[in-house]
């Protein structure tokens, strides 16, 4: 297959698991309390790395047919990961890994690995048509570790060889997974053996890259000698030598081993405080490859790759710490960078911003987030408060019968009377937002207890946190500092939670408003920090008011998802007419309207007027009117433009 006929730039290959992350640093294992599941295992983390890095990535593992599985296959195709090679193992269960932050040189690590699906592997389970595809294969050398992966592995470097492909070799060397340790040494780095050192060595003359810590350069080389084991390996392979070397960076040696490590080909270095080393060497190979597949200079693949490790090992975690190549740009265009560099408000911004699940250039949305609105209808119609969450159900099924898949549109439901359908919203592929504030509170309070970042923790990640603000820039000066700092506590609070924030502003009946006054509103939460993910306002006829707002919201933060449309319980010709103003401002991505669809639907239906068929189907025209008005006005807009 020709080069311009390959459709991917890398395929690593080995194992696949959950990381559990114990969420309490400095202590040990024993005492943590809680953890974070993220994606884990060596070549998983590197090919979401390059794929953050904008390479074309595959990954040929196997996972359990199982929640745990199905979570690493899901997080994959979020992360652009191509899982053709992915293999849901009917028989084995997901492997997990337990870690941990001791200190700063102490990483505390359990694998739970007895079985696992990724270990079993075979040569059936590559694809040649689909190596055939790839400009490299990623070999890891863990997986080397047992018969049948290490053939599988060979098989596939062999293929890859043959239709041109580079081999990479990743060293990966974990003593405990080839049984040389006792099973609670997860951390363990080192243990010499001369087996472990013939194995690896069967791949080295296919290898066009190897990459390793000087501790692994000594399992691969056979020695302890760095210099020496070099050597070695470089009278096997012709292959490109690179030797992760810590804060010093790394050095590459495309030739003769010289007699020092510094008189490789190094790169500019990027000296920060350490928090957690774990997934730095797996961004290190995705920085490595992102430059050495596109064949730049090798000081600068070095410089990628060092920077791409220093990321990480600032942060928790390792595949959701890897860099994206925006995030990149920007790291490597600073010479201002904080030591302490998870500090840096503008890069973690970036970060957040660029690692985001899904792209949503259009969101209409039916809210039925209501509480206060529920109590009243109960008090009108005498009804049961025990029939509400049967409603907002219907509400969902009205989304749905609107919807039919589509993921441009949403829910948005309480945790009070809508608790049901936020559990049933987890089975369609629809938005979901969820409120925190205490309806109709001013001064801003959560209905939750004092803490708002434990209740949040208690929200699934798939849960976008609505927060409602009525707020005036002419606010007494009391109540606007009680307000603003309850803003501050849940914009913070939903970051250390990976939630999304969706912020919506009111301004409080009977204060004058002008074109410029929901711009200084945003332009204040801006100035405190404040980055809403989302911005729910109030439909405007004024154009003037529109593009204020716009330019206020690219000047403080291009990554914003946009702005949606409330409907303040307007009649539906106007919300129609605001949507066509609104469809001409490129930042407005669509509506979450509730009153206006729902309100007296809900009063008959708790009357005993309406059943839940007609309900559905008098929720599901109306909200179809809007959605189809609103393509109509932007796909006009888009038209024109």
């Amino acid at each position: 297959m020709a080069q311009h006929d390959k459709t991917l730039d890398l395929i690593a290959i080995g194992r696949s698991s959950i990381d559990l992350y114990g969420q309490q640093s400095g202590g040990r294992l024993e005492d943590m309390a809680s953890f974070a599941k993220y994606v884990g295992g060596s070549p998983t983390n590197t090919a979401i790395g390059a794929a953050r890095l904008g390479l074309k990535a595959g990954l040929v593992t196997r996972v359990g047919a199982d929640h745990m599985g199905r979570f690493i296959t899901e997080q994959l195709v979020r992360e652009g990961v191509d899982t053709t090679g992915v293999i849901a193992d009917p028989d084995r269960l997901t492997a997990l890994v337990i870690l941990g932050i001791r200190d700063r040189e102490t990483f505390p690590l359990i694998f739970y690995r007895e079985n696992a699906p990724d270990m079993a592997l075979t040569e059936a389970d590559i694809d040649p048509d689909w190596i055939a595809r790839t400009r490299s294969v990623v070999l890891s050398g863990t997986h080397l570790s047992q018969p049948a992966v290490l053939a599988a592995s060979l098989k596939a470097a062999g293929l890859a060889k043959a239709g041109g492909a580079r081999v990479v070799l990743d060293i990966d060397y974990r003593p405990v997974l080839w049984g040389l340790t006792p099973k609670e040494a997860g951390e363990n780095r080192f243990v010499a053996n001369d087996k472990v050192t013939a194995v690896l060595q069967q791949v080295l003359p296919l290898c066009d890259l190897i990459v390793g810590t000087e501790e692994e350069i000594h399992i691969l080389g056979g020695t302890t000698d760095t210099i020496e084991a070099l050597r070695n390996i470089r009278r096997v392979t012709q292959a490109l030598l690179v030797c992760k070397r810590g804060a010093d960076g790394c050095s590459a040696f495309p030739g003769d081993i010289p007699d020092r490590l510094d008189d490789g080909v190094v790169g500019r270095g990027f000296p920060i405080e350490v928090f957690n080393v774990l997934g730095a060497g797996d961004a290190f190979m995705a920085g490595f490859l992102r430059g050495w597949l596109r064949d730049l200079p090798l000081e600068k693949c070095c410089e990628i790759a060092n920077a791409a490790g220093a990321i990480v090992v600032s942060r928790h975690g390792c595949a959701p710490a890897m860099a994206t190549w925006p995030e990149m740009e920007h790291f490597l265009g600073r010479r201002d960078l904080p030591f302490r560099l998870r500090d840096d408000a503008e890069l973690e911004h970036i970060h957040w911003a660029t690692t985001r699940d899904g792209v949503h250039n259009e969101l209409t949305v039916l809210a039925v987030d209501h509480r206060s609105q529920f109590d009243d209808l109960v008090a009108q119609t005498g009804a049961d408060p025990a029939r509400v969450p049967a409603f907002k159900l219907l509400a969902l099924r009205a989304v749905d019968a609107v919807a039919k898949g589509d993921p441009r549109f949403g829910i948005l439901a309480d945790g009070r009377y809508g608790f049901d359908t936020l559990a049933k919203a987890a089975d369609y592929p629809y938005w979901i937002g969820r409120p925190i504030e205490l309806p109709q509170s001013r001064p801003l309070q959560f209905e939750c207890s004092a803490d708002v970042g434990a209740e949040l923790a208690e929200w699934p990640l798939n849960h976008v946190v609505k927060c409602l603000v009525f707020y005036h820039p002419d606010d007494p000066p009391s109540l606007r500092d009680a307000q603003e700092s309850q803003l501050v506590r849940l914009a913070d609070a939903c970051r250390k939670t990976r939630h999304e924030f969706l912020l919506e502003v009111i301004t409080p009946k009977g204060m004058p408003v002008d074109a410029g006054t929901i711009a200084d509103c945003l332009q204040r939460f801006y100035a405190l920090g404040i980055k809403p993910d989302w911005w729910k306002l109030e439909p405007s006829d004024d154009v003037t008011a529109w593009r204020n707002i716009e330019a206020v919201i690219q000047r403080n933060d291009p990554w914003c998802r946009g702005v949606v449309l409330l409907g303040l319980s307007a009649p539906i010709e106007d919300l129609m007419a605001s949507i066509k103003v609104a469809a001409d401002i490129p930042i407005i991505k669509g509506f979450a309207v509730g009153r206006t669809i729902f309100y007296d639907v809900a009063r008959d239906w708790l009357a005993g007027k309406m059943g839940d068929s007609a309900a559905v189907a008098a929720m599901a025209a109306r909200f179809d009117t809007l959605t189809k008005a609103w393509r109509l006005a932007r796909g006009a807009r888009e038209r024109a433009a």
